[in-house]
């Protein structure tokens, strides 16, 4: 495998690590309403788990305020228990037609929480990234052992993976520090 394939997979796993985590954050909640907060909740749906956004408009009206209307209104109750055994914090009010969610202030034992859990998520992201490290070096250890990528080639090959390790994990730092700002906003 040349030293381009060996960099560019290594380079998908990254971003996809990045990605991942970029999405998983979305669904921390701040002091302010997000339809990300809620998009990803697991709805028992006929049988089969289906993302929340696939069964409903989700709007935010107000700074604290996330309302949800369901496409068929005979799955409110199904969406309403999705809402309540979610790991939100947030009891949904429903009339029947929409599901309204308020999104109170966090206190600062939850803001702590949040960061703590956003750091360990930050984490699995930067061992996800260094695991694709790990395993294009040894792609590049493989093909020199087999005499199919010279030394210095394999050598040069590690280093850029390095930088890319480097890059991958600069945007995880990034991000949580980000995150952590939101969090940390009153």
């Amino acid at each position: 495998m040349p030293t381009d394939d060996i960099l560019l997979e290594a380079e998908e796993h990254m971003e996809s690590a990045v990605e991942y985590f970029r999405n998983e954050l979305r669904g921390i909640r701040t002091g302010r309403a997000s339809s990300g907060l809620v998009e990803h909740v697991k709805v028992d749906y006929y049988g089969s788990p289906t993302d929340l956004r696939k069964l409903a408009s989700i709007a935010t009206p107000e700074a604290n305020l996330i309302v949800i209307k369901p496409f068929d209104p005979s799955s409110i109750s199904e969406i309403d228990k999705a809402l309540q055994t979610s790991d939100l914090g947030i009891t949904p009010q429903s009339d029947g037609k929409v599901i309204r969610l308020t999104i109170p202030p966090l206190s600062g034992e939850r803001r702590d929480q949040l960061v703590n859990q956003v750091k360990k998520m930050a984490e699995q992201s930067r061992v996800a990234v260094r695991n694709a490290r790990r395993d294009a070096n040894k792609q590049a250890d493989k093909e020199k052992k087999a005499g199919d990528m010279p030394e210095d080639d394999a050598k040069r090959c590690k280093d850029e993976v390095q930088k890319l390790t480097d890059q991958y994990e600069q945007a995880v730092d990034e991000l949580l520090d980000a995150k952590v700002k939101d969090i940390h906003e009153l």
